[in-house]
This record gives structure tokens, sequence and C-alpha cells, in this order.
């Protein structure tokens, strides 16, 4: 068993004992008996064709939005679940915002739902890296625990040192387009360990929360290219 696998393993054992003293409460709806009940899970409603082939907006008729059509994103697609909307919303702010780290569980496999329903392929997965000192503060990287759910039920391995955020950004939330993509540019590199060629002609995928504008991204995908990678595609849970 390796390291990821054992530390999911020890994490079910400690959820399940404190499930058995704390019953858990569904994050959309507060019922008791599951952190997300089966009600609320069957309100996300996945995003349906025709939708954008390159950034996974909702369309009318099959084809380019006309924002990728006037600036194609510089990633090899991104694919989302769903609308950012209740009961998803709330369920995304509890993991992100209040420690609800439970909530990585249904999340993620929602995210591996995703990848066999768009038909997805890819030789390794990596999580949006937080800057260490926003990490540290939060005490976890939500997109790593959804990533770490996701890889291991797909079956494809996650990779946690490929890339960093070398440099501390303000949050995304209230920027205008032009100030989202001024805010990360240059945010990320790959590491040492990329050097070997270890994403030289692979297949990338990345994996976050929630997509505005593909800002954060589109600045993860540049150090991945610029070290080989064939192709980056995005996978998130919502976008508004």
């Amino acid at each position: 068993m390796n390291t990821q696998a054992a530390l999911r393993l020890t994490r079910r054992i400690a959820r399940q004992a404190l499930d058995g003293i704390f019953p858990p409460r569904c994050a959309g709806c507060r019922a008791s008996g599951h952190i997300l009940c089966a009600a609320c899970a069957a309100r996300v409603e996945p995003i349906t064709p025709p939708f954008c082939q390159l950034c996974g907006m909702p369309l009318l008729v099959p084809g380019l939005c006309q924002g990728c059509k006037f600036r194609p994103p510089a990633l090899s697609g991104l694919r989302v679940m769903a609308q950012y909307q209740e009961p998803l919303r709330t369920c995304i702010h509890a993991l992100k915002y209040d420690g609800n780290t439970r909530l990585a569980e249904p999340l993620g496999l929602l995210l591996a739902q995703g990848y066999r329903n768009y038909g997805l392929q890819a030789d390794a997965i990596i999580a949006v890296p937080l800057h260490h000192e926003r990490e540290r503060q939060r005490g976890y990287n939500h997109a790593r625990l959804l990533a770490e759910v996701c890889a291991a039920n797909i079956g494809i391995t996650l990779y946690n040192d490929l890339l960093i955020r070398h440099r501390a950004t303000s949050a995304q939330v209230g920027l205008q387009t032009r100030e989202r993509y001024q805010n990360v540019a240059g945010a990320f590199m790959c590491t040492p360990a990329s050097a070997t060629g270890a994403l030289c002609g692979r297949n990338m995928l990345i994996i976050d929360d929630v997509c505005t504008t593909g800002a954060t991204l589109e600045a993860c995908a540049e150090p991945l290219f610029a070290a080989g990678a064939a192709t980056v595609w995005g996978l998130v849970l919502a976008r508004p």
C-alpha cells in the first residue's frame, strides 16, 4: 500500500469512528446520517451537451462559445461538472472554508464520474497548489483532497511534487477578469522533479473546485506545457 492509499485508509477509519459518536449532517439540508444525502446529491445537475468544446460552458448549439472564439484558453480543454448553484455551492464552501473535509469524498467521486462521462484521458493528475502559507493557515489543500479521491477512483496517479505555487497571490474572489489573470501570472512553477522528464509527452489533468475565468488553471498549465506536457486539461466541480 502506497503512502496516499494508507493516508486515505487512516482518514476513513477516523471518520467512521467519529461518525459513530457524532453522526454527520448533510451539508446541503442538514439532515442527519450522511455528509451529503441522496436527495441533495440528486439535486446536483450535471452539465449536459451542447457545451463549448474548449471551456465547457453550456451552449444552445454545439461548437465554441464567443469567449473562446475571441481568446482560446491556454489549456487543451476544460470540463465542468455542474453550475455553481445549490446545494453544490454550499458543499464547496463548506469544504473550502469551513473545514468540512469529509465532503471531499462525495465531491471527489463526482469529479471521477465527470472524468468518465466526458471521456477524458490522462496519464497523471495534479491538484491546483496552494501557496505554502495559505495551506498552513487552512490546514489542508481542498483541491488536493478532491484530487486524491478522484485519482483513487479512476486509478490514475496523483502527483503532488511536480507543480508549486511559489508566489503568494490575493484571493481571486471580487477581481475582474483582467485582474484575475494578472494576479496569478507567473505564480506557478514546476519543481526540480519535473526536470527528470516526468512530464515529457504526458497528458496531464488539473483538478480544482470552481472555475470562474480559467485564469488559475491557465497559469498552472503554462509551466506544465513548458516542461513538455503533451496536453493539459482542467476538470472542476462547478463554474458560475
